[in-house]
């Protein structure tokens, strides 16, 4: 019989890939693109979906002809996205209307404030578990609908259709055919009902946005409709899986049990706790959101996000050119002064979970006269490690569940200078998967899983692991993680987290 492969699509914030599995779930190729990041003076970050689309299907045809296979013998493929993001496009000419708003653009911040002072930000937070924040693609969607002067008018005609880069993605796939989105997705727009499992009418009535404009919500691994890739393939094969990136990478981790944790590690990060078939409510600053949906059956999750997590890496090194690559960080922080304590909170669009300070600012302190480039390279890799323990630490509390483990993946968990602070500071090993592209390898197995391609045990069982295990001492630890808090307290403009 002859090979059968899995595509994967990981359309991420700072580009798009595609991978591709064999039958054992092996990742035998991967090709990738980035995109233009649209920033303006304000700080407003936006991206270009129909190139998005473009390179969607470049990267589909760059991985088949690397790994020079049959085009046959892909049965199906799963997509991860970046979550948040929002765009809003024309339902019959499928073309958007305005660019993506990216996850990290806060403009929606008056629409939010608005709805605050109305007294709707408990309502907000009760119905979809999320606190209500210009993060996520509530505010973005109803932004666009409020100033965009082509969307006003077509949103008066119904000829609009919003959604997350999923949906966008889907719809444009398979030509318009299927409007559709899942469970874990959904839960990030702050419109979605985590309880009731529906979009909610009152809150998107807070937003000004029209229900009838959003995708239709689906278990993450059914079919969400079919495609050849703007005819590439010779046959349409099923999307059978979608989750936002998080989520793929907490399947691929194999999370798939309450009280298991991961982060992942990328231009942000997003910290996320399997809390079962029922939701807890946290009141100390990290979220409530849909793990997923399969077999019928949702999970849900604890997730606390941080803007700037591998962004500052990127900083350092494009921006304040302190070294050449993100990959050098790694060597300055070993060779560094392991005694400095120069704290940097990046803080550089405000401060996300458990915080929730969007007008908190970035800040550099605790410097000496013998603070150099290797010392602020070190504090740059380990507000990574300080931002990622924040919610660790408030995710154990929440839930009343001791973390004994962190499972981790994303580009900087190759930085081992990293992995091995993170683990001094949380005290607990820090297990980094061999394979590296967890969001796009999650969604891959849930679609393999689905068309009956792989055995969901003998995928998990077969994963090889790196442990970091903690050094550091207890008081060494305590000093360093005390700093860390005094350091954030004073970018902090309210009183206390929300």
């Amino acid at each position: 019989m002859s090979s059968k492969y899995i595509l994967a699509i990981d359309q991420s914030t700072s580009g798009t890939k595609a991978l591709l599995l064999d039958a054992e779930g092996n990742i035998i190729e991967r090709s990738d693109l980035p995109h233009k990041q649209i920033i303006d003076a304000k700080g407003w970050v936006e991206h270009d979906p129909v190139e998005i689309f473009n390179n969607t299907i470049k990267v589909v045809k760059m991985v088949v002809e690397k790994a020079r296979i049959d085009k046959e013998a892909i049965i199906g493929v799963g997509i991860s996205n970046q979550r948040e993001t929002a765009v809003v496009w024309d339902k019959e000419t499928s073309e958007p209307e305005y660019n993506a708003i990216v996850w990290q653009c806060a403009r929606g911040e008056a629409i939010c404030n608005q709805i605050a002072k109305d007294g709707n930000k408990d309502l907000v937070k009760r119905r979809t578990g999320l606190h209500l924040s210009p993060y996520f693609s509530a505010a973005k969607i109803s932004w666009v609908l409020r100033n965009i002067t082509s969307a006003e008018k077509k949103r008066k005609e119904r000829k609009l259709l919003a959604g997350t880069m999923d949906s966008f993605l889907v719809y444009k796939l398979t030509d318009g055919e299927a409007f559709k989105t899942d469970y874990s997705n959904a839960s990030r727009t702050q419109l979605f009902n985590i309880v009731d499992l529906k979009w909610d009418q009152e809150v998107c009535d807070l937003f000004d946005i029209d229900i009838t404009m959003l995708a239709e919500v689906c278990d993450s691994d059914t079919n969400f409709g079919e495609t050849d890739f703007a005819g590439y393939l010779s046959k349409k094969i099923p999307i059978h899986a979608v989750f936002g990136d998080s989520h793929g990478a907490l399947f691929g981790q194999g999370c798939l049990d309450k009280g298991m944790i991961k982060a992942t590690y990328g231009t942000g990060s997003s910290i996320m706790m399997n809390i079962g078939h029922h939701p807890v409510f946290s009141e100390k600053g990290v979220v409530t959101s849909l793990a997923w949906g399969i077999d019928g059956k949702v999970s849900y999750v604890l997730e606390g996000n941080i803007n700037y997590t591998g962004a500052v890496l990127k900083w350092i090194t494009d921006d304040l050119k302190l070294i050449h690559s993100p990959a050098e960080s790694e060597r300055y922080a070993k060779e560094a002064n392991q005694e400095d304590k120069t704290y940097l909170v990046p803080a550089f669009t405000g401060l996300g979970a458990p915080y929730w300070d969007s007008q908190a600012t970035g800040h550099i302190c605790g410097m000496t006269r013998t603070t150099g480039r290797a010392e602020l390279v070190k504090a740059a890799v380990e507000c990574i490690a300080y931002q990622i323990a924040d919610i660790v630490k408030v995710m154990s509390e929440e839930s009343k569940i001791a973390i004994n483990e962190l499972r981790v993946d994303g580009g900087p968990t190759k930085n081992k200078y990293l992995m091995q602070f993170q683990s001094d500071i949380l005290d607990i090993p820090v297990q980094v998967p061999s394979i590296e592209e967890l969001s796009g390898a999650g969604t891959a197995y849930a679609a393999g899983i689905a068309l009956g391609l792989y055995n969901k045990t003998q995928l998990f069982e077969r994963m090889k692991r790196i442990k970091f295990s903690p050094e550091m001492e207890a008081d060494k630890r305590e000093e360093r993680y005390n700093g860390w808090k005094k350091a954030v307290g004073l970018v902090l403009t309210r009183d206390e987290m929300q």
